[in-house]
């Protein structure tokens, strides 16, 4: 198994631990908010019971009430009636029965006045000091007015009101209503709620909304439609507003409550992405130190030998060896020291300089045609090409074009040819290196510049990913694949910007 396909098997099974732990979270979760919505819902059943038994309570005290005010609205007539008849009696007629009456009226406040408003006699009312006229009573436009004639066109004037009893059960009714409101909208689960009236159109009250979710019928109506999503309302008859309805909502904490495994799972998710971002960089940094330090101790370590090969190599020249063996092991060695130049050079900022990419490309393919496969041949057609003056660094360059050209071979099995292409526009230069080999699938066409992804037994999976960015990061160019075909080859295409 390979460095990629262990890096790929984990990520996987990293991947996978991530959504157990996800649906662990969300499942628990929701067991947690299914208790709460469980327990909130007994809270508003319970809620919904009490407002109901309060308005049939608000609705019997109402009508009690009524009752009353019916019943003191008779007494304060018949007393009228009595004083009426007191004043038209006759000298001889037996008036006990009608002093009786008017003396058990603890209750209802009744004031006798002349003509012009003086005050004769009253009864159940303290009237203010020096008032001798109902005309200086503050409260004489809530006293109903009776004139009692006598003895002709005589007449005087009784003034009556509602009795104390009533006028504090009033207030105290107005108070239930009051406090019944308060119940509703204040409620201790903190529930959502409004009481319309029965068109459903016009808010009566509202509690633990804002009042922007309802400030037109539009949003009224859709609001009202999402609380019947959710509860049947309630019905109910309120004083002075006859059939009302009462819509409620789940609490808002339940609410936030139900997007908390996701808002948990996001966080979760962030710190893993976030983790796994610094362990790959530091990895890759870590990497990149023992790369450099190992390329460079290579370059070192090559440095004696080749200097050594290279005197040796005088030597032979003077030795009487056939110039053209030395001449090739001299190819070889001025390699070997192209190569410690490559290693010697990674984890620095390399030097561009122009160079005619033409000659580069043919030095390198008239060294490689020597040391490769006889059945492998390379095509390259230089004479047909301009001289491309372009920056790059040649030591560098030569090893993309190596390691492409190489993955051809081994791509071919030792058969097939290699054609080079140069393409020159008028801002970008492409070389495109085309192979008769194996191909290469669509879905590794990506995966190929992975670090550790090989199809060798032996590989290392790092030749492409240090091409890639050599092109990428030192001369800002591209290298990809530009197409393939199973069975038929591929064609590696490498662009770089013109000055």
């Amino acid at each position: 198994m390979n460095l990629y396909t262990q890096k790929k098997r984990w990520k996987f099974w990293l991947f996978v631990s991530a959504v157990i732990a996800f649906v662990a979270i969300l499942y628990y979760s929701n067991l947690l908010l299914n208790d709460i919505a469980s327990e909130e819902r007994k809270k508003v059943t319970l809620w919904a019971e009490a407002v109901k038994h309060k308005a049939e309570l608000v609705n019997s005290t109402t009508e009690f009430f009524d009752e009353i005010r019916i019943e003191e609205a008779k007494r304060a007539t018949q007393l009228a009636k009595v004083l009426k008849k007191l004043y038209e009696a006759g000298l001889d007629e037996d008036l006990t029965f009608y002093v009786d009456m008017l003396q058990n009226n603890k209750t209802i406040p009744l004031i006798l006045t002349s003509r012009t408003g003086e005050i004769d006699n009253f009864i159940n009312i303290e009237l203010p000091p020096g008032c001798k006229n109902v005309s200086q009573l503050p409260d004489i436009d809530e006293y109903t007015k009776m004139n009692l004639r006598y003895d002709g066109n005589n007449y005087v004037t009784m003034y009556y009101k509602e009795s104390k009893i009533y006028t504090d059960l009033r207030v105290n009714l107005n108070q239930l209503q009051e406090s019944f409101f308060k119940e509703v909208v204040i409620n201790a689960a903190s529930i959502p709620v409004i009481i319309t009236d029965e068109t459903k159109t016009k808010v009566v009250v509202s509690g633990n909304l804002d009042a922007v979710e309802f400030d037109s019928p539009e949003k009224l109506a859709n609001l009202i439609g999402k609380m019947r999503s959710q509860n049947d309302p309630i019905d109910i008859m309120l004083p002075d507003h006859g059939k009302c309805y009462v819509f409620y909502k789940e609490s808002p904490v339940l609410t936030r409550l139900r997007y908390f495994p996701y808002i948990q799972f996001i966080i979760i998710l962030v710190f893993i992405i976030v983790a796994y971002l610094l362990f790959s960089f530091a990895r890759r940094s870590e990497q990149n130190r023992v790369w450099v330090g190992m390329s460079k101790e290579t370059a070192h370590q090559l440095g004696t030998p080749i200097s050594s090969l290279m005197a040796w190599t005088e030597i032979l020249r003077t030795s009487n060896v056939d110039p053209s063996i030395v001449d090739e092991i001299n190819k070889d060695v001025t390699r070997l020291d192209t190569i410690a130049q490559r290693f010697s050079k990674i984890g620095s900022v390399p030097e561009l300089a122009p160079e005619n990419l033409v000659e580069v490309i043919r030095d390198f393919t008239t060294y490689l045609r020597t040391r490769i496969s006889r059945t492998v041949t390379i095509e390259f057609a230089d004479t047909k090409y301009n001289p491309i003056i372009l920056p790059i660094n040649r030591y560098l360059f030569e090893w993309v074009v190596e390691n492409l050209c190489k993955n051809a071979v081994d791509a071919m099995e030792g058969s097939g040819k290699i054609t080079i292409e140069i393409i020159e526009g008028t801002k970008l230069v492409h070389i495109d290196i085309t192979d008769t080999g194996k191909g290469i699938p669509p879905k590794k066409q990506k995966t190929i510049f992975k670090p550790g992804y090989t199809s060798k037994k032996r590989g290392w999976g790092l030749g492409l990913t240090l091409a890639q960015r050599i092109i990428k990061e030192y001369h800002k160019g591209k290298l990809f694949v530009k197409s393939s075909a199973v069975g038929k080859g591929t064609t590696m295409r490498i662009t770089l910007k013109k000055q």
